[in-house]
């Protein structure tokens, strides 16, 4: 009978673990999460809606923008999964590139921008948590994290097109290289 005891306590005490979690969560992430948000919006407000989307059909017209702000914005403004709807101001043969470097950043944007993609949070605070339990400032991580994964989206666009033109050159392609 020590067997259910056992049982009990360690069921309900799992479930006090995730509310401690929930509750940190709660006075800690969320509400910074909830003001970023909010910021970002507000920001597109004040800007306008067909200013960004001239801005966006600007940088679609070069490669090192198509593959850097574009995915930036992409993902500041939309988040995870709505960004790649960004793809919509390209043609069809720079779209798997797009898509290619919109969801490789994904991961590095929350370093500084949490609410962009709440799913990784979880693994970037992971990450960050060893590094100031090493000793090393958060900060300085979040930044190179960050910076890193523009360098990693821009050389990912890059290849992911030459690869798309190559495949689409070798086996006549005519729908990638017409309109959208």
């Amino acid at each position: 009978m020590e067997w259910i005891q056992w049982f009990g306590e360690h069921f309900i005490g799992m479930f006090n673990a995730g509310g401690e979690v929930f509750m940190g969560l709660v006075t800690g992430i969320v509400p910074t999460l909830v003001v970023l948000l909010t910021f970002t919006y507000a920001i597109m407000k004040f800007i306008g809606e067909e200013r960004v989307n001239r801005a966006i059909q600007f940088a679609s017209k070069y490669m090192l923008l198509r593959y850097t702000v574009m995915p930036i914005l992409a993902v500041l403004i939309l988040t995870n999964p709505m960004a790649y709807t960004f793809g919509r101001f390209l043609p069809e043969k720079q779209k798997p590139a797009f898509y290619d470097s919109a969801v490789s950043f994904v991961h590095p944007v929350t370093s500084l921008f949490p609410y962009a993609n709440a799913g990784e949070l979880f693994v970037y605070l992971g990450i960050a948590n060893g590094i100031k339990e090493a000793g090393y400032s958060i900060s300085e991580l979040a930044v190179r994290y960050f910076l890193v994964g523009i360098v990693i989206i821009l050389l990912r666009g890059i290849v992911t097109e030459l690869i798309t033109k190559y495949l689409a050159k070798r086996n006549d392609a005519s729908v990638l290289e017409g309109g959208n």
